[in-house]
């Protein structure tokens, strides 16, 4: 039941190969062709291709997303920075505590 699955092909290829091939020859039925089916089948309508308009940046257009993109990188590289120089910080602050109270600890021993 829970078996693994070896791939087949040893170079990506793009070409998909199954694991499993069918025992039984199966033969694709065609309108117009010897090999016609006693099956109804309905006629498929080709559906209309829908154009979508191109995107078209004037020069202002492309300043002002080149000006965004340019913000964007910047503004989240200085909240990363902040957080980063958060973490240092708690980390030094928490360094010297323990530095402080290990001081501390071990000066009532030496009493």
């Amino acid at each position: 039941m829970i078996r693994p699955k070896i791939p087949v092909n040893p170079l990506p290829t793009g070409l998909v190969i199954p694991l499993d091939q069918p025992t039984t020859a199966v033969e694709p039925h065609y309108p117009g062709t010897a090999l016609a089916c006693d099956c109804h089948h309905a006629p498929v309508q080709p559906t209309p291709r829908v154009q979508l308009p191109a995107v078209r940046l004037t020069p202002a257009g492309l300043v002002a997303a080149v000006a965004g993109g340019a913000g964007l990188v910047l503004v989240v590289g200085a909240v990363l920075v902040s957080m980063l120089l958060a973490v240092a910080i708690t980390g030094a602050s928490v360094a010297v505590c323990a530095v402080v109270l290990r001081s501390l600890l071990n000066g009532q021993h030496h009493r």
